[in-house]
């Protein structure tokens, strides 16, 4: 489904929104990888090859040069206890329906490449598919 998902958002035409859809997506996948407080290198690949595959990666939007900001945004939302507004952020910021409908399996994809998907990953995930699923 990934695969497939992926080749009907490369056909999506570009618009003036989508590095900042992106930039979202991108916190989005980084909140699933934090929910645990137990953050890995696979995790973090997981989110780069994301990224990669659907075509995120553009002369106007890095991954890597986006990495901090998003990581530093992610994690004062953390620590302010302010998750939902991250969140309600992010789901103003991504309209692309190709994109919505693929975040849910991305962030799936990073909650369990672990193989173990923990209860505050389940909560999260949770609120993802009830919003882009």
């Amino acid at each position: 489904m990934q695969q497939r998902l992926s080749a009907l958002y490369r056909h999506v035409s570009v618009h003036a929104t989508a590095d900042r859809e992106h930039e979202a997506a991108v916190e989005l996948l980084l909140l699933v990888m934090t929910a645990d407080h137990h953050v890995t290198d696979d995790e973090l690949e997981q989110i780069r090859q994301i990224s990669d595959d659907l075509g995120w990666e553009t002369p106007t939007f890095s991954f890597d040069q986006y990495l901090g900001e998003a990581m530093a945004k992610v994690r004062a939302a953390l620590a302010a206890h302010s998750v939902d507004a991250l969140l309600d952020d992010i789901d103003a910021r991504v309209t692309n329906g190709v994109l919505r409908s693929s975040l849910f399996s991305a962030a799936r994809d990073v909650a369990g490449i672990d193989h173990h998907i923990d209860p505050a990953e389940e909560s999260l995930l949770a609120q993802i598919a009830a919003r882009f699923d």
